[in-house]
């Protein structure tokens, strides 16, 4: 016969799953932080031509590529860099994984630096493609090798569908460093939004399973909580770039009902529910003070130095989610590059700031 739970654990229990999973409005239930004025103008002129809601009915006119996404060799014709596309094994039992290497054109003797991208997209919509230009303009600036990777979407492959697959990625860049003229014992993960939780994801495996090691993570804006109940959440209901309402339907096209809003989710899903952020990669962490993420990034660096860990946090006032992407000739976003650029040097070549 089973024992009563303990008080403690009841409560635990209670907690775990909300008595009512939590909703959108459609509009703040918390007065937001406003947007930088600068690019204010850009979230207008969205909102002047709406989009369909995101919503599971309409997930599949999101996916994919399309025709305002290039290829990467489109992407680094007026680069210094070259682009591969590769099919590396996926993990076992699973379809391979497409990936797209980037490197210099002239890489020099020794072995590079590489960073293995996670596109964003609520890990429900998104194609590395939307992000070749990112990963190329850091292959060309920093003198690196990218990689960028694909995975799996939910709700039709759900959890842990991509984060094993962006785990093979990682561990099989790790292997085959050598041959693809990386430096092995400098790989950092990177990703924005979802890559940015996948990113923290795949640090927090690769430390539980024995590897691969590596030298950092990148995470912009990461997408960490699965609760959806801080105030910044509900401060961005309605509004900006990625509102609660896609929130809501991310976590539960990758968790399902019953654990998409839970305490008790894997921490692989949602790296904010992990207890343990120790031995980790020293991180970087970026978030807009405009923007439903804020809450959990913040707290996700504090636990980290909290332990002692590393961790380099930047939060831009009244940045949207994204507005790098958005926005890229913008005042916030050159300081935002120029910040990150920063941490790479530092993190990828020591000293050694050429």
């Amino acid at each position: 016969m089973a024992t009563p739970a303990q008080p403690a654990t009841a409560a635990r229990d209670a907690a775990a799953v909300p008595a009512t999973a939590p909703i959108a409005h459609g509009l703040p239930s918390v007065a937001p932080v406003p947007f930088d004025p600068e690019i204010a103008p850009i979230l207008e002129a969205m909102a002047a031509t709406p989009q369909p809601p995101l919503t599971e009915e309409t997930l599949p006119l999101m996916r994919g590529g399309g025709p305002a996404f290039p290829s990467g060799a489109e992407v680094v014709a007026s680069l210094p860099v070259t682009a591969e596309e590769r099919l590396i094994p996926g993990p076992e039992g699973a379809p391979g994984i497409e990936i797209t290497v980037f490197r210099p054109e002239e890489p020099g003797p020794d072995p590079l630096p590489i960073l293995v991208n996670f596109h964003g997209g609520g890990m429900i919509v998104g194609h590395r493609a939307w992000e070749h230009g990112r990963v190329a303009d850091l292959v060309a600036r920093h003198g690196v090798i990218g990689v960028n990777v694909e995975y799996r979407l939910a709700p039709e492959n759900p959890f842990p569908a991509g984060v094993e697959d962006n785990y093979a990625a990682t561990r099989w860049v790790s292997e085959h460093a050598a041959e693809l003229g990386g430096d092995a014992s400098r790989i950092v993960v990177m990703g924005g939004s979802a890559g940015g939780a996948f990113a923290a994801a795949v640090a927090l495996m690769a430390r539980d399973r024995g590897g691969p090691a590596l030298a950092g993570q990148l995470l912009l804006c990461p997408m960490l909580d699965n609760t959806n109940s801080s105030v910044s959440s509900l401060q961005y209901d309605g509004i900006g770039t990625w509102p609660r309402e896609a929130n809501l339907l991310a976590w539960r096209c990758v968790l399902g009902e019953d654990l998409a809003y839970s305490l008790d989710a894997p921490a692989y899903a949602a790296p904010s529910r992990a207890d343990d952020l120790t031995g980790l990669p020293p991180a970087f962490i970026e978030v807009g003070a405009a923007e439903m993420f804020r809450d959990e990034d913040i707290d996700y660096a504090r636990r980290i130095w909290a332990i002692g860990g590393e961790a380099e946090l930047h939060v831009w006032s009244g940045g949207f989610h994204g507005f790098d992407m958005y926005a890229p000739e913008s005042e916030i976003t050159r300081a935002a590059l120029a910040s990150r650029d920063s941490w790479l040097r530092r993190t990828l070549n020591g000293d050694d700031h050429d």
